[in-house]
């Protein structure tokens, strides 16, 4: 079973240093505790997800770059977090308003630096799909 995500849910990326929090703009009328739940489409930088810090990893151009003039010495960069598509969803058969809603097992992937961000907190609960 997982647990419905709602707006102010934590995530974290596995090549960022800092968590953030999901703000839901895809839609506002489906509420779990009185938050509005997130949908597939609540993935866009700055809208839904702000910075994950600093990234870490080597697979982003700026890291890279950073890190060979720092003669190998990992250099993390500002986080700009491009998703790679929308996040993914095991439970697709539960939707709001055609489109499938997050739970905290959804993953996105960050076309930037590949990182993959995963919910640490789901903002509520006691709705479960």
């Amino acid at each position: 079973m997982g647990i419905v995500v709602v707006s102010g849910a934590t995530c974290s990326c596995s090549s960022g240093t800092t968590p953030c929090a999901l703000k839901v703009t895809s839609q506002l009328k489906c509420m779990a505790e009185g938050k509005p739940i997130a949908t597939i489409q609540d993935m866009q930088p700055g809208a839904n997800l702000a910075s994950f810090g600093m990234c870490t990893s080597l697979a982003n151009p700026a890291v890279a770059s950073a890190t060979a003039a720092a003669l190998g010495v990992l250099t993390p960069q500002p986080c700009t977090m491009t998703p790679a598509g929308t996040w993914t969803s095991n439970k697709a058969t539960v939707m709001i308003g055609g489109k499938p809603c997050v739970t905290n097992e959804s993953t996105l992937t960050c076309g930037m630096g590949m990182g993959v961000i995963k919910i640490l907190s789901a903002g509520q609960a006691k709705v479960m799909v």
